[in-house]
């Protein structure tokens, strides 16, 4: 269940994150408003699952819950500007959620494995949420079709940085438990590198190649792709990490 307290909470952060960087000047108030109900629903489930193991981080987890609803009101009486600080505080409660109710503030982690388990909190949370943000918007271009293409592609240039920083870190991670006699599985270390590194990275940049044409709706077929290659490979990296000092 922490597990997927975990999932659902950097999800949040990094699905809040997308798009309250993404211009409401750009993009209409009911693709902020429809999915803000998707983060309520999350954080909602997340605080559930959090009850049994950390009060704190549930407490964050239902607030983050009640700025989402919040926030939707805002965007659906198009109070553009009261609802993209509900999007930055719903970022920062689901981050806050997240970080407290990992095992990374367990005192059997220290030092420099400490140090790489919280900074991939946020990172492997805009993995995630940042991808399924263009996901999203990609789709909303179906629903309007005359919306600018920028937003867009301001969503997978970040998600690009994203997954390249992530590699890294799971990189140094990785390495660090061979140098201390310790092999992780390979079939999971395949799901997670294949899928959600490899995978997410070469959809992304096919999303981008196919906005050239210019062509929304294929290009959201792939990020479709690249949403479920992310999950996938979160989700290994988590049960990997449940294993090792180092997050992989």
């Amino acid at each position: 269940m922490e597990l997927l307290a975990q999932f659902l909470l950097r999800l949040t952060f990094g699905l809040s994150f997308g798009m309250a960087i993404t211009s409401s000047r750009l993009v209409s108030s009911g693709y902020f408003r429809n999915h803000l109900y998707v983060t309520l629903g999350l954080t909602t489930l997340a605080a559930l699952a959090l009850s049994q193991f950390s009060a704190l981080a549930m407490w964050l987890a239902v607030l983050a819950s009640l700025l989402s609803y919040v926030g939707s009101v805002c965007w659906l009486y198009e109070a553009k500007r009261a609802g993209a600080v509900m999007l930055w505080l719903v970022t920062a409660g689901s981050l806050a959620a997240a970080l407290v109710g990992d095992p990374a503030g367990d005192a059997s982690y220290a030092g420099a494995a400490a140090i790489l388990r919280w900074i991939v909190v946020p990172t492997s949370g805009l993995v995630l949420g940042v991808t399924m943000a263009a996901m999203l918007l990609g789709h909303w271009y179906l629903n309007s079709p005359g919306m600018e293409l920028g937003p867009l592609r301001r969503l997978l240039a970040v998600a690009a940085v994203v997954v390249g920083v992530q590699a890294v870190l799971s990189a140094i991670g990785l390495a660090a438990p061979w140098h201390a006699g310790v092999a992780a599985p390979i079939h999971w270390l395949l799901l997670r590198w294949l899928f959600g590194l490899v995978g997410v990275g070469t959809a992304i940049g096919m999303a981008w190649q196919t906005l050239k044409i210019p062509n929304t709706q294929s290009a959201t077929g792939i990020l479709y792709v690249a949403v479920v290659c992310a999950f996938v490979g979160e989700l290994a990296a988590g049960l990997l990490s449940a294993e090792s000092a180092f997050p992989l």
